[in-house]
Parts: C-alpha cells; structure tokens; sequence
C-alpha cells in the first residue's frame, strides 16, 4: 500500500509516518509538507492507494486541496487527519469527498481502524457532538446544503438511531447505487457505470435516501459510516447481502 501524507508540521508528519509505517512491510509511505509538494507528487506518480490530508497547510486551504485531489484523482481516497474535530469540519470534509475524518488527538488503533475501513471501501467519521460548534458557522456559496441545515437535520434523523445495514432492505441494484455513491460520484457517472439511465439511478438514490431515513448524500455518507462502525463494515455486508441465498 502506498500513502501520501500531506501536513506543514514536520513533527506530526513525522510521527504519522513512523505509525502508519507500523501497518507492515507492505506499506510505503511518502511525506510532503506542502499543498506544492502533494501535488507535484501525485503529478510524478499518481500510483497511491491513499491520500492522509491535514486541513490546516501553509500554503493552501486544506478544503480546497481536497477538492482538487478528488476532482483530478477520482478513484484515489483521501482522509482528512486534522487537529480539529468540529463537527461542522467533518461534515465539510465528507460532503466535499473525503472518504474519513481522524482527529489528530485519536489514538493509533483508532486511525488503524479508519484506514482499514476506507481501504475495504467505507467511510470513517469519528463519534461527533453534532451541534456543539454551530456558533460561527457561514453557509458555503458552493450549491451545497448549509452546514447548520445538515447538523441540525442529522440530529433529528433516524439515522441516529443506527439500525444494521442489513435491516434496510436494500435490492442488489440500490446497493451498487449506494457503494458508487459513497465514493462522491454523482448520478450520471454512477449510470455509466451500472449502464442505467440517468433518471433509473435517481430513482435508487431516492429510494436509498429513504431506506436511510435521510435527506441528503451527506447524511447517507454520514449514516452508513455510523452504522458500519457499529454492526460491521458496508463492503462485507454488501457481499453477504449480493450473495446467492
């Protein structure tokens, strides 16, 4: 597995390597300490399995980098690792496509955890005090939802309560819909891949958003990525639930 570390503190960079090193032999990683260097790395060599991004760089808004990377790297993920852990950051950085979110203060076998599970094609959120940190907060002029909205609505959610994966019913076809759209595609490109129509996959998206007892992409991410912690991982369930019976 090959990673790209991405932090302006050459104390924590360093330290990052050392434990994400401690994966095994298998892992190779490489550190940069500015928003230039990743991507002059990525432009050299784009063969990385992972991308661990911290959000505060000295050259570069760490959102507007995610958003690059995700834009010109589509199948590469990138986790956020910062020394924030705002629930309005996290939402941000989920809804903009970062497949996880570790606080810098999580201990090892947590950022272990987060990596296993993006790498086996989930999400990872941290446990969030949603509406702690609403002070302060500014709608994004990006065609998104209000940070405050996403909040308030994911507390009110039923998603909160955390059924399993498995409890929602979900057809083999809504369940391919639902993998491509916790990588951050949107509709046309999930139909391309499954060779539907445009107006098929919004259907399964509706159909998806309501089985989740959501609103928005945000909260599915958001509301897998909760379940999965709790009853187990969504590319084993989407195996079990794909297989013969």
């Amino acid at each position: 597995m090959k990673v790209l570390l991405v932090d302006d503190h050459p104390l924590i960079l360093s330290a990052l390597q050392t434990v994400i090193q401690g994966l095994g032999d298998h892992v190779n990683v490489v550190g940069v300490g500015s928003a230039r260097a990743a991507r002059e790395t990525l432009q050299a060599d784009s063969d990385f399995d992972l991308v661990l991004l911290d959000l505060q760089l000295g050259d570069a808004d760490g959102f507007d980098l995610l958003v690059e990377f995700r834009a010109a790297y589509p199948a590469l993920p990138v986790v956020v690792v910062s020394a924030s852990d705002r629930a309005s950051d996290v939402i941000r950085s989920i809804d903009q496509g970062a497949m996880g979110f570790v606080p810098k203060r999580a201990t090892n076998d947590t950022l272990f955890e987060a990596l296993h599970m993006v790498m086996s094609g989930g999400i990872y959120v941290p446990p969030m005090n949603i509406g702690a940190d609403n002070t302060g907060l500014s709608p994004m002029n990006t065609g998104r939802e209000d940070l405050n909205t996403v909040q308030r609505e994911a507390v009110d959610s039923e998603f909160q309560k955390q059924p399993s994966l498995a409890s929602l019913g979900l057809t083999p076809r809504q369940t391919d819909v639902l993998a491509l759209l916790l990588q951050g595609n949107p509709n046309k490109l999930i139909a391309r891949e499954l060779g539907l129509s445009v107006e098929t996959v919004k259907d399964h998206v509706a159909a998806v958003l309501r089985a989740l007892g959501v609103s928005s992409r945000t909260q599915a991410v958001l509301a897998v990525s909760q379940m999965s912690q709790k009853h187990g991982g969504f590319s084993t369930w989407r195996g079990s639930s794909n297989s013969p019976r």
